[in-house]
């Protein structure tokens, strides 16, 4: 081969692989979406359809045993000035007693996270359009300041009552006060339901950080969002 011919088909394999990369941009032009290409139907039903998985990944893995024993990040400690003294009580030899009243704590909020479900997939149905927008474009933890905004009333009427039947079934009030008892003058008079709606806040404190842990893990991979038009909703985003 001559080098005029060496050359020329030099030359000819530049001109495929330009041609061939111009290809690949304009595939890839025609194929990504923003959140201006998303109509607000499809960009409402994605929407929903992540926050149903998320919401109920969420409540899932919290109402289950050690749902909230086994995870530091929402654990039940013990409340107000008793926290403060938990190094004296094990000091004093009252470790046994203040794992009980922590374990039984955490118990009755696992046994109480599952009635949040329905509240919470009722709260995603009437979610309005302008709802969905102010999530999608509001920020990393937009959709569980929703639910927040959205539920937390709800939830604390639901879930006292659940917590209020499962503390009476595992003595924590007994346990409470038991412990309490050598160390009055630390917590002084509580006053009625206190232990009640403490473990209610703390129940719901952990409900809306794993929602939080869930739409934070949705938004960073879209790709394991369930459904499709979650999939091109978030991959827009």
């Amino acid at each position: 081969m001559t080098p005029r011919e060496r050359q020329n088909n030099l030359g000819k394999d530049m001109r495929k692989v330009l041609l061939l990369m111009t290809v690949c941009l304009l595939a890839s032009a025609a194929q990504a979406l923003s959140l201006a290409d998303v109509s607000g139907a499809d960009a409402t039903g994605g929407l929903k359809q992540a926050l149903t998985q998320g919401a109920g990944k969420a409540v899932d893995v919290l109402g289950r045993p050690d749902g909230f024993m086994g995870d530091p990040k929402v654990r039940i400690g013990l409340p107000g000035k008793l926290r403060k003294a938990e190094g004296m009580l094990r000091g004093l030899g009252m470790g046994a007693q203040t794992d009980d009243l922590i374990a039984t704590m955490n118990r009755a909020a696992e046994a109480a996270v599952p009635a949040a479900k329905p509240l919470l997939v009722d709260a995603i149905k009437q979610m309005s359009v302008d709802d969905a927008k102010g999530i999608l474009t509001g920020g990393d933890d937009a959709a569980t300041r929703y639910f927040q905004r959205t539920t937390s009333g709800p939830l604390t009427e639901k879930f006292r009552p659940v917590i209020s039947h499962a503390m009476a079934g595992l003595n924590l009030n007994q346990k409470f006060q038991a412990l309490t008892g050598s160390t009055g003058m630390l917590m002084g008079k509580t006053p009625n339901g206190y232990l009640e709606d403490y473990v209610t806040r703390k129940t719901l404190d952990g409900l809306f950080l794993m929602i939080a842990q869930e739409e934070k893990s949705i938004r960073s991979n879209p790709a394991a969002a369930a459904g499709s038009l979650a999939k091109k909703v978030f991959g827009a985003l």
